[in-house]
């Protein structure tokens, strides 16, 4: 209850900031939608305040601190673990691993190597069934398929996994278009594979343990 209130005065900081209009647009809106509605875009709101990052408030990450995990045993950990929550690993793509010369053209424009990203690669995910099931519901869930972690690392060595936050997807529309009990069941499995997966692949047993090892990594 108090993280919902937290999260709700926020929204309602970052509301009283926009112009009269679109506050009172925002306003009307957010009060007639559900509760979980209501949480999940607070909660949005509330990381956007914080980090001044849209794209970042979207998004789940877990950073990989153990230096004798790999990035191929983590890839391994990710296949071998999707079947285990009934999620097919469907391909990958080597976004790319930056050459020194690249690295250094970067450096040029004001990036130091320690805050570039020097390589990234995607896993992807699906369940053609419950694929199916969402895009029945709306075809614009295609956008999100199919799911996605992706493992980046920086020029000093850090390195995360970073998955889409499914709770949007799931609990942000309203009652002009209720999910139907069975596909937001479905649903919420893949939100929880989704979250797992990345996470025990980056060497934790529980979300508190990796909250804690980002938490000692950024002091």
């Amino acid at each position: 209850m108090k993280k919902t209130i937290v999260m709700s005065i926020a929204a309602l900081v970052t509301a009283i900031v926009m112009s009269g209009c679109t506050m009172m647009k925002m306003g009307i809106a957010y009060v007639g939608f559900p509760s979980e509605a209501q949480e999940a875009y607070a909660e949005m709101m509330a990381q956007l305040a914080e980090t001044g990052d849209p794209a970042q408030a979207m998004m789940r990450e877990w950073q990989i601190t153990d230096p004798d995990l790999t990035e191929e045993d983590i890839f391994d950990e990710m296949k071998d673990l999707a079947g285990e929550y009934n999620m097919r690993y469907v391909g990958e793509k080597n976004m790319f691993n930056l050459l020194d010369v690249e690295i250094e053209a970067f450096e040029k424009d004001g990036i130091p190597k320690s805050q570039q990203i020097v390589h990234a690669r995607i896993g992807e995910f699906c369940s053609l069934i419950i694929a199916k099931k969402m895009f029945n519901h709306s075809r614009y869930y295609g956008g999100f398929m199919p799911c996605r972690v992706v493992y980046v690392e920086y020029g000093d060595g850090r390195r995360y996994l970073i998955s889409m936050d499914m709770t949007l997807a799931i609990f942000g529309g309203t009652d002009n278009k209720p999910i139907r009990p069975e596909l937001l069941e479905d649903m919420i499995n893949v939100k929880k594979a989704m979250e797992e997966i990345p996470m025990k692949a980056a060497g934790y047993d529980s979300q508190e343990e990796a909250d804690k090892a980002m938490a000692e990594a950024t002091k």
